[in-house]
């Protein structure tokens, strides 16, 4: 071994035996809007994706994906600015903005690269970045490379962060980041109130919804719509396409002037290869069925009451989410990846989630329902950990991760 291989081994090693080790399952079949599946040589139902209203493997969704390919080919050969902005591209832009009712959209490959744009292009030297504590890496990593003064305020303590806002020197800009929902808790961001508190001390506030869009709101838009507010509230909108909408990608929806500045700034835009447009029309085809068929968050919303009444009754340690993210907090690393496994052996594939994606003694189980799980899919869950050892709720309250 060489040098560096010796240190990444003991660097690897002291991951396993802190209980951090990551393993990567191979899904060899999926079925049923991708909830049941062959992972690993083991048929189970799958608890773990984000594809919340079964939507990947829609009829409508997949015919619209072969259409464009056999239109336009697998790959988009370039990025936007060069020639790799088709038409696909372009309808989707608008159908997206309108969707969420703002000016303008802009698609990004990914929704970290989203982010990182957001970042680069509103902040920088001698600005400030504020950012709830339990916010995405990638939002935490957006506003560490913008080069502003960096802080971050309690979980959804909004009067911790006017208190900070107020601090900041006079003439200084501020930018807020927030999750709308934050993917390891569920819960949803205080969004009226950050937005007051923005509002008071002049700064802008933006947030990343990508486990929100498609699933709340009147129409599925998303945390914003849902807590009634608009541009003027939140100049800034970023939504993913690869969870609710069962597609690949992201946009961020705002103003003319923020949208061209992203387009003529943002490094992670103009410098990588645009989306396949198979994959554009896609999410055209998928963002209809959001509009037509609100059954499917319905019935996500159901299976999200249904399994926190089970696990309420088999008094399993909660965090107050209604979201299709339902975590169960376990605490120890060791722990929690045991059960992960033994729910996996019993035919539920959950993951173990631990530290450093949420914080130390909050190691959990995350459970992701979708409009595609039954009835008895979810039953079949709740039996599973009724069988297991896990430790119940402390008191009346869930603990705060």
């Amino acid at each position: 071994m060489t040098r560096l291989d010796t240190a990444l081994a003991t660097d690897l090693a002291a991951l396993a035996a802190a209980g951090r080790a990551r393993r990567r399952r191979t899904v060899e079949s999926r079925e049923r809007g991708g909830v049941r599946v062959r992972v690993d040589g083991r048929d189970c139902l799958a608890f773990c994706s984000n594809d919340y209203l079964g939507l990947a493997d829609h009829p409508r969704v997949v015919e619209a994906f072969c259409a464009a390919a056999q239109r336009w080919g697998v790959g988009s050969g370039a990025s936007h600015l060069v020639s790799g902005h088709d038409a696909e591209h372009h309808a989707l832009e608008q159908e997206l903005a309108q969707f969420v009712g703002r000016p303008r959209a802009l698609l990004f490959s990914t929704g970290y690269m989203a982010n990182l744009a957001l970042g680069a292009v509103l902040a920088g030297r001698g600005d400030a970045v504020f950012e709830d504590r339990l916010n995405h890496a990638s939002l935490l990593d957006a506003g560490l490379a913008s080069g502003a003064r960096f802080a971050r305020y309690a979980h959804a303590d909004v009067a911790a962060l006017h208190a900070k806002l107020e601090r900041r020197p006079a003439g200084q800009r501020a930018l807020v980041l927030t999750d709308g929902v934050f993917s390891m808790d569920g819960d949803v961001a205080p969004l009226r109130e950050l937005a007051a508190a923005c509002r008071a001390t002049g700064a802008t506030l933006a947030v990343d919804d990508a486990h929100g869009f498609g699933v709340l709101g009147a129409t599925g838009a998303g945390a914003v719509e849902a807590a009634g507010l608009g541009l003027d509230e939140v100049p800034v909108l970023m939504c993913t396409l690869g969870k609710a909408v069962g597609t690949f990608g992201a946009f961020v929806a705002g103003s003319e002037a923020l949208i061209e500045s992203l387009l003529q700034r943002g490094r992670t835009y103009i410098y990588t290869t645009a989306l396949p447009p198979a994959v554009a029309a896609a999410t055209r085809a998928a963002l209809r069925l959001l509009r037509e068929e609100s059954w499917r968050r319905d019935a996500v919303l159901e299976r999200v009451r249904q399994f926190r009444e089970g696990a309420t009754a088999l008094g399993l340690q909660m965090l107050p989410s209604s979201t299709p993210v339902q975590p169960i907090v376990v605490g120890a690393e060791t722990k929690t990846v045991a059960l992960s496994d033994a729910l996996f052996a019993a035919g539920c594939w959950v993951p173990a989630i631990r530290p450093p994606t949420v914080p130390a003694g909050s190691s959990r189980l995350r459970v992701s329902l979708s409009a595609a799980h039954t009835e008895d899919d979810v039953a079949q869950l709740l039996a599973a950990l009724a069988s297991l050892r896990i430790p119940e709720r402390r008191g009346a309250g869930a603990p705060a991760a």
